[in-house]
């Protein structure tokens, strides 16, 4: 099951278990802890853990939900900041590890996690954002939960300064402010996306009058064609007309026709194969649930969102060209009109095919998330 990285307050999360960024003492603190004890009744809740009375830092333990919408909470503790260089880093990773073990074991299906430790203990937020980011999806590699990772608001959410820096820095190199670079690309781009979703006849160009001025000439050759229209050249011509440069080695020129016809299912389930992935592996690295691949996989016409291609682009680390040659399967394409489409363009360029930290991103340029 998939992760999410979510603004709410944790307190009103309808999932099995929430976790409590807690001391070893069990006791009511202030911030995330003392929080979770007042929505759940602070005499019983502290009543159960006076019983269980202690908690190692790295560890977890687990009580009753009480007033609270979650089953169960899950306290752990996590590491107080003492400049990084005693063992801490460690020592959060296996809070997180101890509360997901701890839930399993409990037979929940759901679970939600405050940034633990990057209250009142000190922990830099940046630094255990990518600690709770690698613990869970490492997690979620061997084990079906669906995870949360619950921000109150954006101020708790930062992410690698010189990361964030050089996102932005992308984003303004290439954005091009909801327009594409000039009206020839733009038109040639609508056209396409628009005869890739027309169920029309193959012979027919498709009416796109309504968003555009009419073709000229050299675009009606381009699109009008014998035979079912090559999807995957799209990605050919978004190069042209955007700029974009191919990351990684070019395509061999068989590599590129063949298998043309192919719907956006074969040419996932194909490429799958000639990765030597298994299934799980490849729903798990793409954070999309298993009953949504079982669709995609059963259903030769299957219609993904633009999100879930991502994702399983991603998934299967393909480079840029590929990436498109995907998309354009199912009618879509990335554009430097969207902040979103850079941002994950710029990811496939760095080689990091990391979902997680992806959305990590993703999060805190306030776009929507892949996958889950």
């Amino acid at each position: 099951m998939p992760f999410k990285i979510v603004r709410n307050d944790i307190t009103k999360m309808k999932v099995d278990a929430v976790v409590n960024a807690a001391n070893t003492e069990l006791r009511m603190g202030g911030g995330v802890c003392g929080a979770i004890f007042e929505a759940a009744g602070a005499e019983k809740l502290q009543e159960e853990c006076r019983r269980i009375g202690h908690c190692g830092v790295g560890e977890a333990v687990i009580t009753h939900g009480f007033g609270l919408p979650a089953k169960y909470i899950i306290h752990t503790v996590g590491p107080v900041w003492h400049g990084g260089s005693h063992g801490e880093a460690k020592l959060l990773h296996d809070s997180y590890i101890s509360s997901l073990k701890l839930a399993l074991q409990y037979k929940c299906r759901s679970v939600a996690f405050p940034l633990i430790s990057s209250g009142i203990f000190g922990y830099p937020r940046d630094q255990a954002l990518h600690i709770a980011v690698s613990a869970i999806s490492e997690f979620l590699l061997e084990h079906e939960l669906e995870v949360y990772l619950v921000v109150f608001d954006k101020k708790s959410f930062v992410m690698g300064e010189k990361l964030f820096s050089d996102i932005e820095r992308y984003i303004d190199d290439n954005y091009a402010d909801g327009h594409l670079q000039n009206e020839r690309s733009g038109r040639m781009v609508l056209y396409e996306e628009r005869f890739l979703r027309s169920a029309a006849d193959d012979e027919q160009l498709y009416d796109a009058e309504d968003i555009a001025p009419a073709p000229d000439e050299d675009m009606l050759k381009t699109l009008k064609r014998p035979g079912r229209y090559q999807r995957h050249k799209i990605s050919e011509r978004q190069k042209v007309y955007e700029g974009q440069e191919t990351q990684g080695s070019a395509r061999r020129l068989e590599d590129a026709v063949r298998n043309l016809d192919d719907s956006f299912s074969q040419m996932l389930l194909r490429l799958i194969d000639e990765k030597g992935m298994t299934d799980v592996e490849t729903y798990k690295r793409a954070n999309i649930d298993r009953r949504l691949f079982s669709k995609i996989r059963s259903n030769i016409d299957y219609q993904p969102s633009k999100a879930t291609a991502i994702a399983l682009a991603i998934a299967l680390r393909l480079n840029l060209d590929e990436t498109l040659d995907l998309l354009a399967r199912a009618g879509y394409t990335l554009s430097h009109s969207n902040k979103s489409d850079i941002i994950i363009e710029y990811f496939i360029k760095q080689g990091n095919y990391n979902i997680f930290e992806i959305n990590e991103a993703l999060f805190a340029f306030d776009q929507d998330l892949l996958g889950a």
